[in-house]
């Protein structure tokens, strides 16, 4: 039996863990451990468990300690089930398996339900190292294949403990999604081992019929989750971006947005519009020139020693602002969709071949903790997303919404930022509503938007951000030359780099932008 090495100290309880066992075998602790009880220092949780945590209340201090407790009262028992997945209690339940004692643990708050049988105790000599269960503290947890194949089951007795077949059709699609065929090969492999020691050959057809049918080898009519049967039609998506969007496009369809008329739509103010656009989306990605040095590059064709891909970034995303259908004909169906944002993408990074411009990314990627979308689940995402854009009427509603699902889901290699930005601006053109700017100084504003939005699905600092952007880009005079427009980016702080100290300014007024269009 595996017991916490405890000595009980002659002082106060405030010095003590917060759970306490009886010691077996060790008459001097049990009789002190009694004292203390007595006292009103310690409180009785369950036989041979206490608590120190006098100001607790019991269900609270066992779910804290549920491992500790499990590893004193039910030594070398296996974490089993849907619990082997969970990890921790669900509803006040855990559930484990051992191959002795007594079947059901009721402590305040959480219940162990056991499942005592002489060949469910742990599984560890075994030839595949991914079929033995894995040891914590004086308990194990399941293997994942032991997990998936006792989830399987058709016993109705034990159907309270598994998983809905959902549930695991879902998993096992993540698992494909994050860790490829192999890792799901593996799993079958393990499981094939786990089943012959365990008795459980029926449940591993199960298992065997549903890999397989998601890996295409198998007919999909077994499986019943629609994320599983999209992986088996060669569909699959991420169901967690499709619920983020979700949850976005409601709460931008329930705001109202003003009518923000368009400054500049034709002749030398649209050039310029475009250049001043053009410029800040890139110096957000980390392409950085001065003015001057952006003017030559856009209107003069020249090409900056030593940053010849730089120089065509800029001058891509210009033409693409400037002219249509990157300008005011965003796409009108799903199909239409994909085809222009790999037409837009492939315009702005078309010096970077390296970079596969217009082509989806083959490879993850990530910016700080965010995970993007895996590469194989792109497509179908973004026509999930789209389905949603009939909810949309504004042309700012699906503005923002189309821009925040190309950034969150990051379908290419690079140029994310620049081509869901341009995207997000045709939608405005294409009703001639202002089109969406965001400078320097608000860069950071911007981002922090973002990642609140991705992190937490709350999308009210990016509506905030996108009315201030849209604002500030409304009140600019357009109808002038390059330098001049230097100038007035100047007076408003919009190249500052940093905004510990700098705020945009209204052009209009000089003092602080807010969300309504007027000065804070």
């Amino acid at each position: 039996m595996s017991v916490p090495n405890l000595v009980l100290p002659r002082m106060s309880a405030d010095i003590l863990p917060e759970v306490v066992f009886t010691p077996p075998n060790d008459n001097a602790a049990a009789q002190r451990i009694s004292r203390m009880r007595q006292q009103g220092l310690l409180r009785q949780l369950y036989r041979g468990v206490y608590s120190s945590n006098l100001n607790a209340e019991d269900a609270d201090v066992v779910r804290r300690n549920w491992s500790r407790i499990l590893d004193y009262l039910a030594p070398g028992s296996v974490l089993s089930h849907r619990s082997a997945f969970d990890t921790k209690p669900k509803d006040g339940v855990l559930y484990i398996s051992r191959a002795e004692g007594r079947r059901d643990l009721e402590l305040p708050g959480l219940t162990f339900k056991g499942l005592v049988k002489q060949s469910r105790g742990p599984l560890l000599n075994v030839e595949r190292p991914g079929a033995a269960d894995v040891p914590y503290q004086g308990f194990y947890v399941a293997s994942q294949p032991r997990a998936y194949l006792e989830n399987l089951t058709t016993d109705k007795r034990i159907t309270p403990r598994q998983l809905s077949r959902t549930e695991i059709e879902e998993r096992l699609e993540k698992l494909i999604t994050l860790r490829g065929a192999r890792a799901a090969n593996a799993l079958r492999d393990d499981a094939r081992e786990v089943a012959e020691r365990l008795n459980l050959q029926a449940e591993f057809r199960t298992l065997d019929s549903l890999i397989g049918a998601m890996l295409g080898t198998h007919p999909a009519r077994v499986l019943g989750s629609r994320l599983a049967l999209a992986r088996a039609h060669g569909l699959p998506y991420d169901p967690q971006r499709v619920e983020l969007f979700e949850s976005v496009a409601a709460q931008i369809r329930n705001q109202d947005f003003a009518e923000v008329s368009e400054p500049a739509r034709h002749g030398t103010a649209r050039e310029v519009f475009a250049f001043v656009e053009s410029y800040f989306s890139n110096y957000i990605e980390g392409t950085t020139f001065t003015v001057e040095e952006a003017q030559d590059i856009v209107f003069h064709g020249r090409i900056i020693p030593n940053r010849s891909e730089d120089s065509h970034d800029i001058k891509g995303t210009f033409d693409a602002a400037l002219r249509d259908p990157m300008y005011s004909q965003p796409p009108t169906t799903a199909d239409e969709f994909l085809a222009w944002l790999q037409r837009a993408n492939a315009m702005v990074m078309q010096a970077r071949r390296e970079k596969h411009p217009g082509e989806w990314k083959t490879d993850a990627n990530q910016a700080g903790s965010t995970l993007f979308v895996p590469p194989e689940l792109v497509p179908e995402t973004l026509r999930k997303a789209w389905s949603m854009m009939s909810l949309l009427t504004h042309p700012m509603q699906r503005a923002l919404f189309s821009m925040f699902v190309v950034s969150e889901t990051h379908p290419f290699t690079d140029g994310n930022g620049r081509t869901s930005r341009l995207l997000m601006n045709a939608f405005l053109s294409q009703h001639q509503q202002c089109r969406i700017i965001i400078p320097t100084v608000f860069r950071e504003d911007y981002l922090l938007s973002l990642k609140a939005l991705s992190h937490q699905s709350d999308a009210t600092a990016y509506m905030r951000a996108m009315r201030i952007g849209q604002a500030w880009a409304s009140e600019l005079a357009y109808d002038v030359d390059v330098p001049e427009m230097s100038r007035q980016l100047d007076n408003c702080n919009s190249k500052m780099e940093d905004t510990r100290v700098f705020r945009l300014l209204s052009p209009k007024t000089g003092l602080p932008m807010r969300a309504d269009r007027g000065p804070a």
